[in-house]
C-alpha cells in the first residue's frame, strides 16, 4: 500500500474510532432511535447525490439494511444510553468478526478452520472477562449485552452481503448509501412508540448546533466519507491487505474516549481487551500465517 493510500486508511481508522465518542455526544441531545433515524436519513440524502443507485433489487436492500444499519445501531445506541462506555463499545462491537464466522457456518454451511475455532474461543474468553468486571467501572451488564447483540446484527448484515454477492449483485458502497433510505422508517417508528410523538417533535424543534454537528460527523465523515474511502481502497488492494486496518478502530475508540470522555477501564478489563485483540488478530491473520509456515 502506498504511503498516500496508507494515510487514507489511517483517516478511516480515526473517523470510525472517534465515531464512538461522537455517538456519546449525540445521545446527550437525542434519544437513541431519533439519533439513528436522523443519521441514516442524512446519509441517504447526502450520499445519494454522490453515489449511483445500485443494480441490486429492492428486496435485497432490506435484507442488508435492516440488520446492519437498523439492528446494529439501534442496539448500539441503546447500549450506550444504558451504560456502555464508548471506548469499550468500539472494541466489543468487533465481536462481529467472530459472530460472522459462526453465522457463516450455520447459514452458509462454510467450513471453519481450526485456527478460527481457537480465535473464537480466545475472543470469547476476553469478552467474558470484560463483561464480568462491571462493578468498579462505568459499564453496565445491560449495555454490554446490548452491544453484543449489536455485533451479532452487524454479522447478520455481513451474511446478507455474502448472499447478495452470491446472487450476482453488487454489495458495495453504493448499496451501503442507497439502502440508508430504509432504516429511518423503523427508527422513527420505534421513536414514536418508545419516546412518544411529543418528545420526537420537541427534539427536532429544539435541536442545537452540537447535535447538528454530531449528525454531520456521523453521516458525512463516518458513513459517506468512511465507506467511500474504504471502497476506494478495497478496489485497489486485496481484502487481506485492507481489512486488518479495522483492528485499529478500537485502539482509537478506547484512546479518544479516555481522553475526551474520562472513561475508566479497570485493569482486569484491560486484560480482557488484550485477549479479545489476540483473538481478532488470530482470526484475521491466522490463515496467512499457516500458509507461510507450510512453505
Amino acid at each position: 500500500m502506498t504511503p498516500h493510500h496508507l494515510l487514507l486508511g489511517l483517516a478511516i481508522i480515526f473517523a470510525w474510532g472517534f465515531n464512538f465518542v461522537v455517538i456519546r455526544w449525540g445521545l446527550d441531545g437525542l434519544t437513541p432511535m431519533m439519533l439513528g433515524g436522523l443519521r441514516f436519513l442524512a446519509v441517504a440524502v447526502i450520499g445519494s447525490c454522490f453515489f449511483a443507485k445500485p443494480n441490486t433489487p429492492l428486496k435485497w436492500w432490506f435484507l442488508y439494511a435492516l440488520p446492519i444499519s437498523f439492528g446494529q445501531f439501534a442496539f448500539l445506541f441503546t447500549a450506550m444510553e444504558f451504560g456502555m462506555p464508548a471506548g469499550l463499545a468500539s472494541l466489543v462491537l468487533q465481536a462481529q468478526a467472530i459472530f460472522t464466522v459462526l453465522f457463516a457456518i450455520l447459514f452458509l454451511k462454510e467450513y471453519i478452520r481450526p485456527y478460527q475455532i481457537i480465535a473464537i474461543l480466545i475472543a470469547a474468553i476476553g469478552l467474558m472477562v470484560i463483561g464480568s468486571e462491571n462493578n468498579d467501572t462505568h459499564m453496565t451488564l445491560v449495555g454490554f449485552v446490548l452491544t453484543l447483540v449489536a455485533a451479532s446484527s452487524w454479522a447478520i448484515g455481513n451474511i446478507a452481503t455474502k448472499i447478495i454477492s452470491q446472487k450476482g449483485y453488487s454489495a458495495n458502497v453504493n448499496l451501503v448509501i442507497w439502502s440508508c433510505w430504509i432504516p429511518p422508517i423503523p427508527f422513527f417508528l420505534c421513536a414514536y412508540f418508545i419516546d412518544g410523538s411529543d418528545l420526537m417533535w420537541d427534539s427536532l424543534l429544539h435541536i442545537d448546533i452540537t447535535t447538528i454537528a454530531t449528525l454531520a460527523y456521523l453521516s458525512i465523515f463516518a458513513t459517506v466519507g468512511g465507506y467511500g474511502l474504504w471502497s476506494f481502497l478495497m478496489s485497489r488492494y486485496s481484502a487481506s491487505t485492507v481489512a486488518p486496518l479495522t483492528l485499529g478502530v478500537p485502539v482509537v475508540g478506547l484512546t479518544s474516549s479516555a481522553m475526551l470522555l474520562d472513561e475508566h477501564i479497570s485493569n482486569v478489563q484491560w486484560i480482557g481487551i488484550g485477549v479479545v485483540l489476540v483473538g481478532l488478530i488470530l482470526n484475521t491473520f491466522g490463515g496467512k500465517w499457516l500458509k507461510a509456515l507450510s512453505r
